[in-house]
């Protein structure tokens, strides 16, 4: 076994690109940073940043926004989402889903999570056939995609809205359809531990105009809707203004500028974070004590980051492992600790939801690592860090080695 020590640091991203940085400076020096501060003719970088994700994607629509969360709770206003009304969702998720139902007054309720980190769809029939739920916010946590051909046919069966929260697929697709682009709404974030980075920020995309049209007044648009280069017409706002309440949650034109060269990039930089995944994937499968998920051929991800189980190991065994890691620079989050820690928390966290019994969502998390995979990492440091994995699964408990 080996003593080796990653000296890599798990939550430093590479620099904003120098063509995002001048054109950042550009705007500061304008001094009109507001995206409807536009002078005669400008659609601004706001709204070029919009025509460009909408291409990107093959959506009608886009909308910049001021987060993922903010872009999922517009989705769900724009559907009519109130007080009381039951939203199914992940149980293995990030607190921002949750809390998107809950702030417009909706209730939770928790889909089951397989080993390979998805929707469970057996739970999603047995619980959209109860008839008390429209509206499914689908989260590709983590970058794992589910079934989608099956998941639609589930939600044309019980005539259920998908929206997607796509934080973790900007780039990613199912069988050739872009991750967004399967239900009403596609929600995506530009946080910087995402797949383009502007500290905070969204994009929401669609295909229905008077959805998007009151998605806009949603945001703030403040009568101003015809300076939006990726919306409706003016005749579809025409039907929704007045009763469309302000919410305001738009993007400023410096987030825009620091993200349309990233976009710009996305492709190549999808491919580097694979190749990383990869390497990883490739080194550990097989290993002892380490359970991997299993990545569909229809599934064209974007890795940012790396999940496995340890499927047999004792919780004492497994904070005991975290410890181990730890201490040899590989940093891992665990979301089978007793108590949230970071981003980890879990469904039995969010206590603004009704308690709710998810057994085999428990049986997965409680085993269920996590960590990420920035770009400045290298594939040399990737195999560094699948070769300490694997050195520490060997001392778990019950393994060969370890006995």
């Amino acid at each position: 076994m080996s003593d080796e020590i990653f000296q890599g640091n798990f939550t430093q991203q590479e620099p904003i690109p120098e063509a995002a940085i001048a054109a950042a400076v550009a705007v500061m020096r304008s001094g009109r940073l507001h995206r409807y501060n536009l002078a005669p003719g400008e659609l601004g970088e706001v709204g070029l940043l919009e025509q460009e994700f909408a291409a990107q994607t093959g959506a009608r629509y886009c909308l910049a926004v001021a987060s993922g969360g903010y872009a999922m709770g517009t989705a769900l206003r724009a559907l009519g989402v109130g007080p009381g009304d039951k939203v199914l969702t992940n149980a293995f998720t990030l607190a921002p889903v949750p809390g998107a139902v809950a702030a417009v007054g909706a209730v939770p309720v928790f889909l089951e999570t397989t080993e390979d980190l998805v929707l469970d769809l057996g739970d999603l029939e047995a619980k959209a056939a109860a008839g008390d739920a429209r509206i499914v916010l689908l989260s590709h946590m983590r970058g794992h995609i589910c079934d989608m051909e099956a998941l639609g046919a589930i939600c044309t069966r019980h005539g259920l809205t998908l929206i997607e929260d796509c934080a973790h697929t900007m780039g990613a697709a199912w069988d050739g359809t872009p991750t967004g682009r399967f239900g009403a709404f596609g929600c995506f974030s530009t946080q910087t531990y995402k797949h383009i980075n502007s500290g905070e920020g969204g994009l929401l995309i669609s295909d229905d105009a008077e959805l998007m049209a009151r998605a806009v007044m949603l945001s703030g648009s403040y009568m101003l809707y015809a300076r939006h280069g990726a919306a409706p017409g003016p005749e579809v706002f025409e039907r929704v203004k007045y009763d469309t309440p302000n919410v305001s949650g738009r993007m400023d034109h410096l987030r825009a500028a620091v993200l349309r060269p990233q976009l710009a990039d996305l492709p190549r930089q999808a491919a580097r974070w694979n190749a990383l995944y990869r390497v990883l994937e490739t080194a550990l499968a097989g290993a002892e004590g380490l359970a991997l998920p299993h990545r569909p051929e229809k599934e064209q991800f974007v890795a940012s980051s790396f999940q496995f189980r340890l499927p047999e190991a004792a919780p004492q065994a497994i904070a005991a492992f975290v410890a181990r890691c730890a201490a040899r620079g590989v940093e891992l989050k665990w979301f089978g600790a007793a108590e949230p820690v970071g981003f980890t928390s879990r469904y039995d966290s969010w206590r603004y939801a009704p308690a709710q019994t998810l057994p085999r969502t428990d049986r997965v998390l409680a085993t269920l690592l996590d960590l990420r995979l920035p770009l400045t990492f290298s594939e040399a440091d990737c195999a560094q860090i699948a070769r300490i994995l694997a050195d520490e699964a060997r001392r778990l408990p019950g393994t060969m080695a370890a006995e």
